[in-house]
């Protein structure tokens, strides 16, 4: 990146705190604007978080070794801005946007800034709209194919009022810099519309006309998200949970299976071996949905937990970004981060640097509202040409030493409708995923909406069943609790039957293998026969005449259900596991 002499607002380095750089300034400068520091002839990217009079606090990027005192520094009068064109997809990044792949060497230079798009690269070109049509920001003017999407090209969206198409390029093969239309306004000031543009990160894209509550579900394969706790496309979930128990296996499970056009992976501040092996696993994993490889409809955003924080929170704000661009294309879009916890405490050093007045663990005091306003990012839209589009969010929080209660997991509670609580002890007993089904919970539940869609399309019982699944669960647990206490012998018969018949739910339709391939997506439909067919047998009554009969029979019930999980639906196989459970349940001692 060049450094270029302008009009521009310049200013001298005045203090270094770390990455915290204040610069006086001869000139205006606005709040969240990009200034460029010179080091030593290395220009370092910095972002204005603080505006006192003269006075600019920035925070650097990177690496701010070798800076001195009364260092240049010069305003670019803009934000920080993603690119936005084709060829994201599949594509590698850091916050920042610069691309890793075609970075040279091991280790990224400080001051290296590469171009996000290959400005050289030839698309192949058609034209949606005609000349006098009318549009405005974020209208579609063409398309072009992003490996099995159709990406389309759209006004720029800092564009304001109605424009009139001018000039319309014909089909063919052209560069993201060639202008493919040009729009003249009301005033007759024409503009030229290329494949790329702009878009502050930190700013909402809000160019649709209805922004409704979601009220469709989204199939991710995972029973035990799918059955109990639902996501919806368009809405929002975290996942909180130890070190171990099982969150980046069970956004991988999510990413590959989930119903969704395009995935985007945000690594905020991973360790650097978590982040190689994201690079190295996601292109080698296939797409159940399209036969091909995931990666072709993935873009990965990654920061080490060693580079600065200010480019940790940047990845956060890049990715959300990039989904309500392809977002504004009509298309569904799953946003997963890992982790939000890393992304706070990012936002924690930025604050105390600042000698803001510290909350809760000294994180800053409006970190719920920061959490809330980024949540809020997502969500399912009708754009201005009826189509649909949706984000969903789903970030994973990483609590030391697994405590639920610290502020960010707390914080995310009130901003999330879905909260998957990964449970240490039932990593530690190998049930995965991990999720807690009882201190799980899904807002969309109560939605009168989603409960009608669910009537009609999966089954008008489906809202029942869910309850009397989470009614076992919680007297399972308590009857296991009972038996603890008092010992085997001390509570009677039904006690043990209540508990077996939970771990029947418990390891038939909640725990899954996710490098099965066929037990590691399971579509609604068999989602919908498993949960019948176990509803009824915990709904059956048996007679035993002691308790040490409970146990060998659940487990032999348990075992022929987990064998019909690895079974093609509906085979040979299958039937066969299905009226052995008949013949036992039969052979049993059963009550008519």
């Amino acid at each position: 990146m060049t450094y270029k002499k302008s009009d521009k607002t310049r200013g001298k380095v005045k203090g270094i705190i770390s990455n915290l750089v204040i610069i006086e300034a001869d000139g205006p400068f606005a709040q969240n604007e990009i200034c460029y520091i010179n080091a030593g002839g290395t220009l370092l990217m910095a972002e204005v978080i603080k505006a006192e009079g003269k006075r600019a606090f920035t925070q650097v990027f990177e690496s701010t070794r070798g800076l001195s005192i009364g260092a240049d520094a010069e305003f670019t009068g803009h934000m920080l801005e993603a690119t936005l064109g084709p060829g994201l997809l599949s594509g590698n990044y850091d916050g920042l946007m610069n691309n890793l792949n075609t970075m040279e060497g091991i280790f990224i230079k400080r001051g290296d800034y590469t171009p996000t798009l290959d400005e050289s690269r030839l698309w192949s070109y058609n034209p949606i709209l005609h000349e006098g049509d009318n549009v405005s920001a974020g209208d579609w003017i063409g398309e072009v194919r992003e490996n099995s999407i159709l990406h389309k090209i759209m006004v720029p969206f800092v564009l304001e009022g109605d424009y009139i198409i001018k000039k319309i390029s014909p089909a063919g093969d052209y560069t993201i810099m060639d202008s493919i239309a040009v729009i003249t306004n009301e005033d007759g000031r024409d503009f030229s519309v290329t494949m790329v543009q702009k878009w502050p990160v930190k700013k909402a894209l809000t160019l649709y006309k209805e922004k409704p509550r979601p009220f469709t579900m989204m199939e991710t394969g995972v029973r035990t998200i799918d059955i109990l706790n639902p996501m919806l496309q368009g809405g929002t979930g975290f996942i909180p949970g130890p070190f171990g128990s099982g969150k980046t296996v069970l956004q991988q499970s999510i990413s590959r299976q989930a119903e969704a056009d395009i995935v985007i992976i945000a690594a905020c501040g991973e360790r650097a071996n978590e982040v190689v092996d994201l690079f190295t696993e996601f292109p080698e994993l296939d797409d159940p949905w399209t036969g091909r490889k995931l990666m072709e409809r993935t873009i990965i955003i990654a920061n080490t937990s060693n580079m600065p924080v200010a480019a940790r929170e940047a990845s956060m704000f890049s990715a959300m970004t990039l989904a309500e661009y392809y977002r504004s294309m009509g298309l569904k879009i799953l946003l997963l981060a890992d982790s939000t916890s890393r992304w706070a405490q990012a936002l924690r050093e930025m604050s105390n640097r600042l000698e803001e007045l510290p909350g809760p663990d000294a994180f800053p005091m409006d970190l719920p509202s920061s959490i809330s306003n980024f949540y809020s990012r997502a969500g399912y839209v009708y754009l201005k040409n009826g189509k649909i589009g949706s984000i969903t969010f789903m970030g994973t929080v990483s609590p030391a030493g697994g405590n639920l209660k610290e502020p960010v997991t707390e914080s995310t509670k009130k901003a999330a409708r879905c909260f998957y609580a990964l449970s240490q002890q039932r990593a530690d007993s190998k049930r995965y995923p991990a999720i807690d089904p009882i201190d799980s919970y899904s807002k969309y539940l109560e939605y009168p909406e989603f409960q009608k869609t669910l009537s009609d399309t999966v089954s008008a019982q489906w809202s029942d069943m869910v309850n009397k699944l989470k009614n076992k669960l919680i007297r399972g647990r308590e009857a296991k609790e009972q038996i603890n206490i008092l010992g085997d012998d001390g509570v009677s018969v039904d006690f043990h039957t209540t508990f077996w018949q939970s771990e029947v739910i418990d390891a038939v339709l909640l725990q899954q293998d996710a490098f099965d391939h066929v037990d590691g997506r399971t579509p609604m439909k068999r989602q919908q026969y498993m949960t019948q067919s176990v509803l009824d047998l915990t709904e059956t009554p048996f007679l035993f005449d002691s308790f040490d009969e409970v146990q060998p029979f659940f487990k032999k019930i348990i075992d022929k259900y987990k064998q019909m999980n690895y079974c093609e639906f509906e085979n040979e196989a299958f039937g066969a596991f299905e009226k052995e459970i008949a013949a036992l349940v039969d052979d049993c001692n059963k009550v008519s």
